[in-house]
Parts: structure tokens; sequence; C-alpha cells
């Protein structure tokens, strides 16, 4: 064997064993964890738990938020935090009710599978956020990535089907790549019409080099929607007009923006920044709508991609929104979104 044929090997090999994929038990709970040495990070998904990846460790320092101890505390009572998926429907329904093709469906809170019901009893961010039937389909590493796929059967469940009786397979895969986390998510239309398409993630972010009122926020966005009391879209918008970056002090954000400016890749960059710490959050072209919440007091902040706007399909029904997505029988909607810490 040559030299250089002997040095490529080596190289090759020091690549492979930059990236790692192992499954642990943690409390009682199986825990996936992607490595990338050469990065310092590592990333902690739970599958039994609306596989959430609640760690994304960037030099030992957790960029995603968590108000848990111990991961068995969170499994026992699950609250939003680090990357919940909302599905079928991010953030709020207007009434226990909606519209898809055309037909009326009504929502059963009996069945205590809504995952919140805001003010007023409006269901809120869908029914799989804490799901525990997510079973674990791929685990792997080679010298380019990282990563997990895990796959929820939707259509296996009676009481998600009464709640959204359109039958569908949600796949979930994260890969770390090069320092960068990407969620990539496939949903598979069984059923035999069309499938509306309104889910969202709630990532909850966080920096620890700087306090939360010098936080500097990035929004690319050119409309701000119009919300009510509940935060429900009235129909009526108005251009984006937070300052650029948006310093957080005395500020509280929760609201909804549309018409995504995008780079040339189609993907839409919402960041933001302490003293050194960055946090950048890209959209694939297929979300094209973003909740930012940044509640005044608490330490994270939320950039939610969503493939639709909150209520999107009662206000298609209604003729005031033309953007839902749809996904025909037999059919696939994918699409990603990336997270890229830098500075930690």
């Amino acid at each position: 064997m040559t030299r250089v044929a002997t040095m490529l090997l080596l190289e090759l090999a020091v690549q492979a064993a930059n990236y790692d994929a192992t499954k642990a038990v943690v409390d009682g709970v199986e825990v996936v964890r992607l490595a990338d040495a050469s990065h310092r990070t590592e990333v902690s998904i739970a599958a039994s738990i609306g596989n959430i990846a609640y760690e994304m460790k960037v030099n030992g320092k957790n960029i995603l938020f968590v108000p848990f101890h111990t991961l068995g505390e969170f499994k026992d009572q699950p609250t939003l935090a680090g990357n919940p998926l909302l599905a079928p429907w991010a953030n709020r329904i207007d009434q226990l009710a909606y519209y898809a093709n055309g037909k009326k469906y009504l929502l059963n809170s009996e069945l205590n599978n809504l995952v919140f019901l805001y003010k007023g009893g409006i269901p809120n961010h869908g029914l799989v956020a804490f799901s525990p039937d997510w079973k674990i389909a791929k685990l792997g590493a080679d010298s380019r990535s990282a990563w997990t796929t895990s796959r929820l059967e939707y259509w296996k469940y009676p009481e998600l089907m009464a709640q959204f009786p359109f039958a569908h397979t949600l796949e979930m895969t994260y890969r770390l790549v090069g320092g960068v986390l990407e969620v990539a998510t496939t949903i598979e239309n069984n059923s035999a019409e069309p499938m509306p398409v309104a889910i969202g993630y709630h990532t909850y972010y966080q920096l620890d080099d700087a306090p939360r009122e010098q936080w500097k926020v990035h929004v690319p966005a050119k409309d701000q929607l119009t919300v009510s009391k509940q935060l429900l879209p009235t129909g009526e918008s108005r251009p984006m007009d937070l300052a650029d970056p948006l310093t957080l002090a005395d500020v509280h954000l929760d609201d909804l923006f549309a018409g995504l400016i995008r780079g040339t890749d189609g993907r839409a960059e919402f960041s933001v920044q302490g003293e050194k710490q960055k946090i950048s959050v890209y959209y694939g072209p297929k979300y094209t709508a973003a909740v930012v919440y940044a509640p005044r007091g608490r330490s994270f902040i939320c950039f939610e991609p969503m493939a639709a706007i909150t209520n999107a399909f009662n206000l298609a029904h209604s003729g005031a929104y033309k953007e839902l997505q749809s996904i025909p029988p037999g059919g696939q909607w994918r699409e990603s979104f990336w997270i890229a810490p830098s500075g930690f």
C-alpha cells in the first residue's frame, strides 16, 4: 500500500470516528445520542416523549431550553421544552372543530389527547407533542454525519384517528452534520382523501453569555399578521416593522409572521445572538410561516417553523387563507429546518 493510500485510509478512519450514534437509558427512558466530536456537539433525543430532542450541547452547554431537572421528571409531567412537534396542527384552532376538504370535523376534549386547551377551551398544539408511540426505525453514523429516524404510525391509534381522521405516518429524522442539526419531517398520506398540512415545531432556545435583555433577534419576514387576544389571525396584516436586530429589553414577543425572506438556497434564517453566542435557525421552503415567542422574564426564545399560519384549516375553508398545503392520497410531504449554533 502506498504512503498516500495509507494516509487517506487514516484520514477516513478519523472522519468516521468523528461521528457517533448510540442508545442509552436515562432515568428509565431510552435515549438516542448523536455526537460530532470535532465540533464538540452532542444531541439527545427521547423517542418515547414525543421524539423530542431535549439537549443539544455545544462545548457542554445546552442550547435547548428545558425546565426539568431529570428526564424522569419530564416523562412524568411533560411540558413544552426542547424541540416538540406540533401535529396535525400547530398552535390554535378557533373552536373545537375544523374543516378539511369541505367537511366539518369535531374535536372531542373528553378523549384527553388534545395537547393543550387555550383560553376559552381553544385546542392548541395538536395531538402528538408528547406521544409515547414513536418507534426508532434507524440509527447510524458514518464519516459525514450521525442520524436517527423515528416513526409514528398515526393510523394505528383510534383515539388519534377520532380527532383527525386522516390515516398517515409521521417520520422524523435528526441528522448532525458539521455541528449543525437538521430536523427533517416526512408525512405519508395513507388515506383516500387529500390531507391538509399545518404542522410546526415549538423549539426553545437559550444563550448564557448575556442576559435575555441584551439578546439581539433577527426575523426575516415581510409581513406581521394581526392576531386577536386569543392569538388567532384576524385576516389582516401589516408590513413587518420590528427593528433589525431587535434587542429584547422590555420586549414581549408572541407574534405571527409570513412572507419569509429567503436566501438563494430557499431558506429563511432566524437568529438570536448574545455577546458572542449565536443560534441561527434555517427554515426550508415549505415552512411558510413562523411564530416568534419570547415572553418577558423568561430566559428562552422560540423560533417556530410552521407549514401554515395559525388556524389554517378554518381560515382556508372560509377563503381567508390561500396557502394551505395538502398531500394527495398516497403522497408524501417533506421538509427540514436546521439549527446552527456558533460562538459557544
